[in-house]
């Protein structure tokens, strides 16, 4: 186990190294392979760990190479002993990256723990060029999923068949990081620019709001569906609420005891779209669960997971100074960047920031 971290922290790295070792060995067990719903989440929550357990590896090493050379420096051999002082400056200087690395891995380490996520995207104020902006968000998540390796899965989009953007747009995304990367992007983004639809060149702001979702295991949300949830099968309809097609395919969803409402019609399939119906209310069902139990937990901080209400404004996107100024930080960040999906400083500057939250929180 590595020292010089807090004791909080170690216990908690301990029994994240347990359960890589134990998930080892579960999964070099060949009844395993029968059962490919537990054998995938075995294998998504092991490689979640293997950066744990690989930072954890190297700072043990470094402190048995540290602890070495510290002994030579006691030997007396005064040439052995200059030597290993040399060598005590380098190793000092890894041996605390190292420390620092599994800080930041274990803090992170729940995040890792989602292996998929709901992720939608709303147009708010600013008319069509809000549901511009929301497709041109949309975009960017996009870009960032196919940079970082992760499966997207659109689940329903709400076009603006006139202008070309989006009311709203659910897409699931799939992949190892997705739920700590894609947390930070809750809240309402606002943009600053000439719509495209503007004739006299003048700046408009408009808004589109993000709310990102764990998706969890349906095993993990226990739901009577006959008798909580009422179900409604009716056509599906277009941007100003005309029917598209003579068949019933679209579903809403009607969870009684929440009053939360689902309406999924993006599939000709009725069949596929109860089911991304249900998968949509089951992320949203558990989502009230977590924000409840977090406010148990600490009732002065803030019940939305990775921080920031949804609803507070996070980010701002200038597009005459060709830069994008999030609130939770200092510094800016260049547009061009963020506008293809590269978001790799400023979401690790975001994540410095929820390490050094969360550890004041361990």
């Amino acid at each position: 186990m590595p020292q010089g971290l807090p004791e909080a922290l170690l216990r908690a790295l301990d029994k994240l190294l347990q359960e890589h070792a134990r998930l080892t060995t579960e999964l070099q067990d060949p009844a395993l392979s029968a059962d490919h719903r537990r054998a995938r989440g075995a294998l998504e929550r092991r490689a979640a760990l293997e950066p744990i357990a690989a930072a954890a590896a190297r700072a043990r090493s470094l402190e048995r190479e540290s602890d070495e050379l510290e002994s030579a420096v006691r030997s007396g051999d005064a040439e052995l002993a200059e030597l290993a002082r040399q060598d005590l400056v380098r190793v000092g200087a890894e041996l605390a990256a190292a420390q620092a690395e599994v800080r930041r891995r274990v803090i992170s380490g729940d995040d890792d723990r989602v292996g998929s996520v709901i992720l939608e995207v709303r147009a708010g104020a600013g008319g069509d060029e809000a549901g511009l902006w929301a497709a041109d968000l949309l975009g960017v998540y996009q870009k960032l999923a196919l940079r970082r390796g992760w499966a997207v899965e659109p689940l329903e989009v709400s076009a603006e068949a006139s202008v070309g953007g989006v009311r709203s747009a659910v897409v699931a995304v799939r992949g190892v990081g997705a739920w700590s990367a894609l947390s930070l992007e809750a809240g309402v983004h606002s943009v600053k620019r000439v719509p495209a639809t503007e004739a006299q060149g003048r700046v408009h702001t408009s808004t589109a709001s993000v709310a990102v979702l764990p998706e969890p295991q349906e095993v993990d949300v226990r739901i009577d569906w006959a008798r909580d949830v009422q179900e409604h099968v009716t056509t599906s309809q277009g941007p100003g609420g005309q029917n598209v097609n003579k068949v019933a395919t679209a579903v809403q969803l009607h969870h009684r005891p929440s009053g939360i409402v689902i309406r999924m019609q993006e599939s000709k399939s009725q069949q596929d779209n109860r089911q991304r119906a249900r998968r949509l209310l089951l992320a949203r069902l558990s989502e009230l669960e977590r924000r409840r139990a977090h406010a148990e937990r600490s009732a002065a901080r803030s019940a939305q997971i990775g921080g920031g209400d949804r609803a507070e404004k996070v980010r701002t996107y200038r597009y005459k100074d060709g830069i994008v100024a999030d609130e939770r930080l200092p510094d800016e960040y260049p547009l061009r960047d963020v506008l293809e999906g590269n978001l790799d400083r400023l979401h690790g500057a975001l994540l410095e920031l929820r390490a050094a939250d969360r550890l004041g929180a361990l």
